[in-house]
């Protein structure tokens, strides 16, 4: 039996599975439902009131050392989204108790507003710039730095971690010092939907039990991590009920429930320290911003933290903590060494006034990095929070918590003078350059809105590029996505247009509008949109990948192995498959094959690179091969509908036609409408007498497969079905 034609290598084969990421920040799955901002807390919300006996500094000595340690960060948590914090239409019992009966900071922050900086603050315990990681993108964390699983596990604890989302996938530097990372999700089967299939929080909290429960007896660190808040909120049943109006608190009241199993009986036994914390916040529309990753106002910068420590008495305190003093606390906590350089200190002894006051350093680079825009970099000190921009912002947080009243507006020396104090506070601005991602999955990062490439950036900034003048832009892009998301293509397709049109030199216009060109049917007009954007200069690896891509599936393959093989340098795995898949359209098997193999070199766990193996396989006639490749993609992520493909053109060619079937009915079951692999199912099936499955495929084809692109085959497929259903003697 031959090969079968289609290896179903058309561009939204290719472009679902191996191209860049979209630029938006923050953002998963758009613009919330709605396209309103959702009012889960007070318009103002305030800090819990103190009552007379309650004191405003601990006082307690440091705490006898915990026998376990217990770090739980919940992704994209508003400080005054909780009970705990006052928030009247919060649902959150477990957190409740747990703050309850442990010290909570009411003035905490985080440094960054993004989920894989901020996280490398707390389990490294130092600042952006001296760790070096910036985005959710392009960056890993040095080797030298040790984390909080280095640190405990030298210590002698056991150590796991388990975490719900890709921004913490073990590739970027976390998981070092863990005995178990845990961070087992599909990879590599997101599409251009601008989702990311993530594991939802009973799952999390179902694994981190399981490796507790096995190593009872022994000292035991683990750090668990839920994602469940982040955008889109879909809160399961029956929050979803609960809060049908309100879907950021239904997913927030979900979190604190997945977290019962696993908090309550921990609370049970005062032997834990225990350390619950955000990244950080989401705007829900404040100042204009819908998600986060923007701005670093109050909604997204300030976090909850809440620290419970063996014989620790509880305390309410407005004491200035950062995600910097979280491992100092972990390790003193512990009994553990602090190490002598760390810029935090430990959260559970007396926390007294100094000569020197805390200062908060903070940056939001994700515009910077992504689109050009203006850096954000900012300070806090004393309750003053000064926002460093070319339109530079002045807040009082004692009085004005929400930001409304810009004090540098006005014409008072005195907040100049202190704007200027503060402004000497910030460490000396550093180049911030995007490297490789490692082994970024495109797809991922897509859907989290987040760019793997690097914006053009400028030597100096003005209010034009300041975030707050561009936030129209952004509210664009988060539409764009809304509409994308909706299948509403064509009022997509004008959105994207009008921002290429008032942004000609960002990438992220002229990328979601060669997108949605693509998912359109309209290649040709795609590529002329990415040539466009190379011509003026608004490019980055991502679009150039996109560029490459469509080339070859133009029948332009070596213009694409020639515009894609400078890329090759950047080690990057996603430009490693685009060139490989270029080159296997050239024609230049041996070659695609020798670039894939560098990406499993490199991760053994990208499925990606498997698949597009499998491909190359198919095309040398390597059947065993393409097999064995695209089983290694499935044993990876079984959700692949490419691979299932694949593995069945191998078997077809293997005489092993009922397992092709069995894989190619998985593929229809992932993309109902790829009508290549209709087509194969439905002449394998009639081949072998398989009429059963044979005639409904058959039936299918016909009456869907777009006659633009299947005449031909159509006319075979009724031939055949009127065979089929012809009585024979």
């Amino acid at each position: 039996m031959t090969l079968l034609r289609r290896l179903r290598t058309s561009p939204s084969a290719w472009l679902g599975v191996c191209l860049g990421v979209c630029l938006t920040l923050g953002a998963c799955g758009g613009e919330p439902s709605g396209a309103e901002p959702s009012a889960s807390a007070p318009d103002s919300p305030e800090r819990p009131s103190r009552s007379a006996d309650q004191p405003t500094r601990p006082e307690a000595g440091t705490p006898a050392a915990a026998r376990d340690v217990l770090l739980v960060t919940v992704d994209t948590l508003r400080a005054d989204a909780l009970g705990f914090a006052g928030n009247p239409r919060a649902q959150t019992p477990v957190l409740d108790r747990l703050a309850a009966e442990g010290r909570v900071f009411t003035s905490a922050h985080a440094h960054n507003v993004v989920t894989l900086p901020s996280h490398t603050n707390i389990l490294t315990g130092r600042l952006p710039f001296e760790h070096g990681v910036r985005d959710n993108a392009g960056f890993v964390l040095p080797r030298s730095i040790p984390t909080a699983g280095t640190l405990l596990k030298q210590t002698g604890f056991a150590t796991a971690a388990v975490v719900g989302a890709f921004p913490l996938d073990g590739r970027f530097g976390l998981d070092r010092g863990f005995d178990l990372y845990d961070d087992r999700y599909p990879e590599g089967s997101q599409g251009s939907d601008f989702r990311l299939v993530e594991r939802r929080g009973d799952e999390v909290v179902r694994l981190a039990r399981a490796w507790w429960t096995e190593h009872a007896g022994e000292r035991r660190f683990l750090w668990i991590h839920l994602f469940d808040p982040h955008a889109p909120y879909e809160p399961p049943e029956p929050w979803a009920s609960r809060f049908r109006d309100d879907p950021y608190l239904g997913e927030v009241a979900a979190t604190d429930a997945f977290l019962a199993p696993l908090l309550a009986p921990i609370l049970d036994d005062d032997s834990t320290l225990v350390v619950f914390t955000s990244d950080h916040g989401e705007a829900l529309g404040d100042h204009g911003e819908l998600t986060h990753g923007l701005f670093a106002y109050e909604s997204t910068l300030r976090i909850p933290l809440v620290v419970r420590s063996p014989g620790m008495a509880p305390l309410v305190t407005d004491w200035p903590a950062r995600h910097i003093d979280i491992l100092p606390t972990l390790l003193a906590g512990a009994g553990a060494p602090v190490p002598d350089d760390l810029p935090g200190r430990s959260l559970l002894g007396p926390l007294d006034e100094t000569d020197t006051p805390v200062t908060t350093y903070f940056e939001a680079l994700s515009a910077n990095l992504n689109r050009g825009w203006a850096p954000l970099r900012g300070v806090i000190e004393d309750g003053d929070k000064l926002i460093s921009l070319p339109l530079p912002e002045l807040y009082d947080l004692r009085v004005d918590p929400t930001e409304t009243t810009n004090l540098l507006e006005g014409e008072s020396r005195e907040a100049r003078q202190r704007a200027r104090t503060l402004r000497a506070e910030l460490p000396e601005a550093d180049t911030v350059e995007r490297g490789s991602t490692g082994a970024t999955d495109a797809a991922t990062l897509r859907s989290l809105g987040y760019l793997s490439g690097s914006a053009a950036r400028k030597e100096s900034y003005t209010a034009a590029d300041d975030p707050k003048t561009l936030i129209g832009v952004d509210r664009q892009i988060f539409r764009f996505i809304d509409l994308y998301q909706r299948g509403e293509l064509d009022a997509a397709t004008e959105v994207a247009r009008a921002i290429v049109e008032s942004q000609p030199r960002m990438a992220t216009g002229y990328y979601h509008l060669a997108e949605v060109l693509i998912e359109r049917g309209l290649p040709g007009e795609a590529l002329e949109v990415l040539r466009r954007a190379v011509e003026r200069g608004a490019t980055d690896g991502p679009l150039l990948r996109q560029y490459g891509l469509l080339l070859a599936q133009a029948g332009r393959a070596n213009e694409a192995v020639e515009l894609l093989q400078p890329l090759r340098a950047s080690g990057d795995p996603e430009n490693l498959n685009a060139l490989g898949l270029a080159l296997s359209e050239a024609g230049r098997q041996e070659e695609a094959r020798a670039v894939l193999e560098e990406v499993s070199a490199h991760d053994a766990r990208n499925p990606t690179a498997h698949q597009n193996l499998a491909l190359v396989a198919l095309r040398s006639q390597a059947f065993g091969a393409a097999e064995d490749q695209a089983r290694r993609a499935l044993d990876l992520n079984d959700r692949l509908p490419l691979a299932w493909n694949y593995l069945g053109v191998a078997l077809v060619n293997l005489e092993r036609p009922g397992e092709a079937l069995d894989a190619w009915e998985h593929a229809l079951e992932l993309q109902p409408n790829d009508f290549d692999v209709l087509y194969n199912l439905a002449f394998v099936a009639a081949r072998t007498g398989d009429v059963d499955r044979a005639r409904p495929a058959l039936r299918r084809f016909l009456a869907e497969a777009p006659r633009a692109r299947y005449g031909q085959d159509l006319a075979k497929a009724r031939a055949l079905l009127a065979n089929l259903e012809t009585p024979h003697p």
